[in-house]
């Protein structure tokens, strides 16, 4: 019997054939933690009388959640943090370097790996095909100290893509369509995993919004094959010692097969408070908008940049509505700087911030008012997400961002552009 990319990665891990409904101890190649999870997970480490890091080398410490620091009990956090870093000899990522998931894809995913990260959001090195999954603080703990952790190996449910986007359309939009088809939990521990003639046309930035949006449906990992766009993606990195080309056998068994057609996609958009509550974005038109984010480990990158740039280059936002700039690195702000992007973004009205996750959490650097509505690029609109239950978040692609600052309402790009 053929394997999923979920079944093969393990199986080649493991050095053995395993199948869906398994339950295995896995090798783990990477752990991390973020600075809102990663005390309770040094706390958890230290109860527990672990001593030595598996692996010192790919063990991480981001702090980028709150980044900078808004408060003293945060910067207490980094402090610990920070301190067992010095301690322990494990990776410290520092305030401004950017998004851990961001920092995974640029440094340290490579197809084949395990990676476990305190952050929900790990799934996103699912994109090189890593078997990528968040787990609890104290799970993390236990993968830190003895460099394995446990898995039910899980069915795949396979997403056919087939066609190319339209213009003005992307890989955030493919992912909202899809979440709203299946709901919220329609992969609960599912591994998705992408294929079909439409994923050769799917660039590296937008596969890793794809991956990062799997758990909003509830999926275990979100994967995609280790093909010429992971190793071109790879080569720009200087990274390509690492690749190694993955893909599913033909005659894998799949729980579900879910075909979609990338060219009848629309720009889509998620309705407060709710991922999967989506709707096209021109059903949309005319709902008020005060403030748009740009950015983070979801949108973040510089394709997402290049595209805002090209919808808003010599206009202006409107008067009434925010646009908070979020680059996902150091890397990331460096090129879109030189690139021209960034300059354009500010002259239209935008107000660019730390690379990190800025107002995606609800911490700081954006926190919206009583009854104001936020347009967000990132990966989730639940009820106070954004740091006010009486707020009201979308979320929608980076052009759909773009045409809503331009207009101060909910606005397909292809009307403005």
């Amino acid at each position: 019997m053929g394997k999923t990319l979920a079944e093969k990665i393990l199986s080649q891990k493991l050095g053995r054939s395993v199948s869906a409904g398994e339950i295995v101890v896995s090798p783990v190649d990477l752990a991390f933690v973020q600075d809102t999870t990663g005390p309770l997970t040094v706390r958890e480490y230290q109860a527990s009388g672990f001593k030595q890091l598996a692996d010192k080398r790919r063990t991480v410490l981001f702090l980028d959640h709150a980044a900078p620091s808004p408060n003293a009990q945060l910067s207490a956090d980094h402090i610990t943090l920070r301190n067992f870093a010095r301690e322990s000899g494990a990776v410290l990522s520092d305030v401004g370097a950017g998004v851990c998931h961001q920092l995974v894809a640029e440094n340290m995913a490579r197809p084949g790996d395990v990676i476990v990260g305190a952050d929900s959001h790990t799934v996103t090195a699912g994109a090189f095909c890593a078997f990528a999954t968040g787990m609890g603080s104290s799970d993390i703990a236990v993968a830190m100290a003895m460099g394995k952790t446990w898995f039910r190996v899980p069915e795949t449910i396979r997403i056919e893509i087939k066609n190319r986007f339209r213009p003005l359309v992307n890989a955030k939009d493919l992912i909202l369509h899809l979440i709203g088809m299946i709901g919220a939990d329609g992969a609960t521990y599912k591994a998705l995993e992408f294929g079909g003639k439409g994923v050769d046309s799917i660039t590296m930035p937008g596969r890793l919004t794809i991956a990062n949006m799997a758990v909003e449906a509830g999926a275990k990992v979100g994967l995609f094959p280790s093909d010429t766009t992971t190793e071109k993606y790879m080569r720009e990195l200087d990274r390509t010692e690492h690749f190694r080309s993955i893909s599913a056998d033909k005659d894998a068994e799949y729980e579900r097969i879910i075909e979609i057609d990338a060219a009848t996609l629309e720009p889509t958009v998620s309705r407060p408070h709710t991922v999967d509550n989506t709707v096209p974005a021109k059903d949309l038109k005319g709902v008020r908008i005060h403030q748009v984010f740009l950015g983070t480990c979801t949108n973040g990158r510089l394709e997402d940049f290049a595209v805002a740039a090209s919808i808003l280059r010599g206009k202006k936002i409107s008067p009434n509505t925010r646009l908070i700039i979020a680059p996902s690195s150091k890397r990331v702000l460096l090129q879109a700087m030189a690139t021209g992007h960034i300059h354009t973004l500010v002259e239209a009205g935008g107000a660019l911030i730390t690379p990190g996750c800025g107002a995606c959490l609800g911490i700081h650097q954006g926190v919206l008012g009583d009854g104001e509505a936020c347009l967000s690029t990132a990966n989730r609109n639940f009820k106070g997400r954004m740091g006010n239950p009486n707020a009201f978040v979308y979320l929608g692609s980076p052009a759909t961002a773009a045409a809503t600052a331009l207009t101060g309402v909910v606005t397909d790009p292809r009307e403005v552009l």
